[in-house]
């Protein structure tokens, strides 16, 4: 009697944990920060129609390869800058060289208490600098954020590299270079469209589009690791829909297809 109750007992529990693993078994989005708003969404609309859950990592996406590359258990890698998302498919870490999903656009942001946001454009850098008006300035770091790359080389191209390099504060990611302009803390930044374009963003500044013929195209591809589960393939699918393409055109996106 007692044997039969302990393994009644076990197979009881047995039942009512293994629901608890597969209703948290959500496979994990490793995405580039310039995608924080858009994506929240796009995931958000995937669950409602699809009822199956992602979760999302933010990052920068040269951080986010070295991630992979050390064995993080992602599913999905959506890079704002192919060339990382082609140089793991050559290491074989994915399943294929995946696909171009957005081009990138980039911004002149300015919070609401900077100088610089009565007259957003570039000529009015080099006055406000000399007045110590622009004390500090934010791009994301170059090093590993393929959005502080784009702006150093719009920077160069536009003659301030030099005069400016001396006040840049450098984000971990976009994002954070985002939140250093926002709250005040850098009086001008150069962002991602796609976050300045969302009202807690828009709503503490101004911004400006960048010629997109003063840096390198911001060409983001996706691409599925070789740890890929069911629900990530399905994810990956979805980002291809028209719903999808319509939320990250919403957030100054330019989709595959129009590219």
């Amino acid at each position: 009697m007692g044997r039969k109750f302990t393994l009644t007992l076990i197979m009881l529990v047995a039942c009512l944990w293994q629901p608890a693993i597969y209703a948290s078994d959500a496979p994990v989005i490793a995405a580039a920060s310039d995608l924080s708003y858009a994506l929240n969404k796009v995931s958000s609309q995937f669950t409602s129609d699809t009822g199956h859950k992602i979760r999302i990592s933010f990052g920068s996406s040269g951080n986010l390869k070295r991630q992979i590359e050390q064995g993080a258990p992602f599913e999905l890698f959506m890079s704002a800058d192919e060339s990382y998302v082609i140089q793991l498919a050559k290491q074989g870490h994915t399943l294929d060289q995946g696909k171009i999903y957005a081009l990138g656009r980039l911004v002149l942001f300015a919070p609401n208490t900077s100088a610089l946001a009565k007259k957003l454009h570039f000529s009015a850098l080099p006055e406000l600098l000399a007045d110590g008006e622009i004390r500090k300035f934010a791009i994301a770091n170059p090093r590993h954020a393929p959005y502080g790359r784009a702006a150093r080389e719009t920077l160069q191209n536009v003659s301030l590299w030099q005069q400016i390099k001396g006040s840049l504060v450098l984000g971990e990611s976009a994002s954070q270079t985002t939140l250093f302009a926002a709250s005040g803390a850098a009086q001008g930044a150069i962002i991602p469209h796609a976050l300045a374009l969302n009202p807690s963003v828009s709503e503490k500044g101004a911004y400006r589009l960048i010629d997109h013929s003063l840096h390198k195209p911001l060409r983001q591809r996706m691409v599925l690791l070789k740890t890929a589960g069911t629900t990530a393939k399905h994810f990956y699918q979805y980002l291809q829909t028209s719903a999808a393409r319509e939320i990250m055109r919403e957030y100054g996106f330019t989709v595959s297809g129009e590219i």
